[in-house]
C-alpha cells in the first residue's frame, strides 16, 4: 500500500512514510510578510532571500534537522513553489499549512463576510487532498496541516469564530491535525472549544504559543482537554520577557515532564523575522538543538523525553490516517 493510501504524512514534494520523519520543527516559516497589511506599520518580515535561506535551513540539517512545518498562512506570503524549492535544495521534509491566520491578516480576496462556514472548509478540504496547482510544477502541491490560526486579541472575534469553525470541520473530514497562534493568554481553550464544537479530534489539535503564556493550570488544562501544547517562541530576544523567561519555562516543562505529559509537548523556535537569522546574528533554526536541548540535559531531562517532543510528537501530528 503506497503512503498516499496509508497512514502518511503529507510534505510539499509527496506524501512520505511517518517513519521518514525525524527530529522536527512544527511551527516555522521560511518567508513571511505582515507590515504590507493596511493600517500596520510594524515591518515585520522574513525575506525571501534564496541564498540566505537556504544556507540557514541546511544548518538545520546538519544539526540532525529532518523536517520543518511551515505555518505561513495564505496571505502573508505562502508559496507552495517557494517550498518545493526549498525542500529540493536542502533535502528536508517540508509540510506546508492550510487556512488562514488571524483577523487583521485576513486577505481581501478571501471575501469572508460572504462566505459560508462550509465554503471555507471545502477550500481547506481542496487544498489538503487535490492541492495547489502552481505554474512550472509538475504536481499540486498539498497541505499537511491546517494552521496556523490564530486571533488578534484575548478572544475570538466574530470573523474569527467564522474560520475557527470551517478549521474544525476541515480537520474533522482532511484527518489534518491543527496548530493555532494564541499568544499571551488563554484564548487557546476558546479555540480547542470551537473546533471540538465542529467535531475535530482534540488530540489533533495544537495550542501554539504556549510559552507566551506561563501558567501551570492553563497547560493543564489543555492536556485534561486531550489537546496537544507548544512552546515555540523558544530562542527569541525581542523582548525583555523572552531574553529572560527561558528558565521559568524550563522550570515548568520540567513540572508537566514530571507528571508524565512528554507525549504532549512540542517545540519550536518560530522564525519568522530577518534578524533571527544566523547570518543577522540571530539563532536561525538551531537553538533546540545548540542551547535549548542542552539545558533540559543539564536538568536532567531523559533523551527518551526529549526524542518525544522532538520526533515522536510531531510525527503523530503529522500523520494523516
Amino acid at each position: 500500500m503506497s503512503p498516499s493510501r496509508a497512514a502518511r504524512v503529507q510534505t510539499v514534494l509527496s506524501p512520505i512514510e511517518p517513519s521518514e520523519l525525524g527530529f522536527t520543527l512544527p511551527h516555522e516559516h521560511t518567508a513571511i510578510s505582515l507590515w504590507h497589511i493596511p493600517g500596520r506599520w510594524d515591518y515585520w518580515e522574513l525575506s525571501r532571500d534564496e541564498p540566505v535561506i537556504t544556507q540557514e535551513l541546511a544548518r538545520y540539517r546538519d544539526a540532525g534537522g529532518s523536517a520543518l512545518v511551515d505555518v505561513t498562512p495564505a496571505g502573508v506570503g505562502r508559496d507552495p513553489a517557494w517550498l518545493v524549492g526549498l525542500a529540493r535544495a536542502t533535502g528536508l521534509h517540508l509540510v506546508m499549512g492550510t487556512g488562514w491566520y488571524r483577523g487583521a491578516y485576513y486577505p481581501a480576496t478571501l471575501d469572508l463576510d460572504r462566505r459560508t462556514v462550509a465554503s471555507l472548509a471545502d477550500e481547506m478540504v481542496r487544498e489538503a487532498e487535490e492541492g495547489i496547482v502552481v505554474e512550472g510544477l509538475d504536481a499540486p502541491v498539498r497541505a499537511g496541516i491546517i494552521g496556523e490560526i490564530g486571533t488578534d486579541k484575548p478572544w475570538v472575534s466574530a470573523m474569527e469564530e467564522r474560520v475557527h469553525r470551517a478549521v474544525g470541520r476541515a480537520s474533522r473530514r482532511s484527518g489534518l491535525a491543527i496548530t493555532t497562534h494564541a499568544v499571551m493568554s488563554a484564548v487557546g481553550l476558546a479555540q480547542l472549544e470551537l473546533f471540538e464544537a465542529e467535531g475535530a479530534d482534540p488530540g489533533r489539535v495544537v495550542i501554539g504559543h504556549a510559552d507566551s503564556h506561563p501558567r501551570l493550570d492553563h497547560y493543564l488544562e489543555i492536556i485534561r482537554r486531550g489537546a496537544n501544547l507548544e512552546f515555540d517562541f523558544l530562542g527569541m530576544s525581542f523582548t525583555p520577557q523572552e531574553r529572560h523567561g527561558e528558565p521559568r519555562l524550563i522550570d515548568l516543562l520540567l513540572e508537566l515532564l514530571s507528571r508524565g505529559h512528554a507525549d504532549r509537548v512540542l517545540l519550536s523556535q518560530d522564525v519568522c523575522h530577518d534578524q533571527q537569522l544566523k547570518r543577522y546574528e540571530g539563532n536561525g533554526y538551531t537553538y533546540l538543538q545548540d542551547t535549548f536541548l542542552p539545558r533540559l540535559r543539564e536538568r536532567g531531562v531523559s533523551q527518551a523525553d526529549i526524542d518525544q517532543m522532538t520526533i515522536a510528537n510531531p510525527r503523530r501530528i503529522l500523520t494523516i490516517d
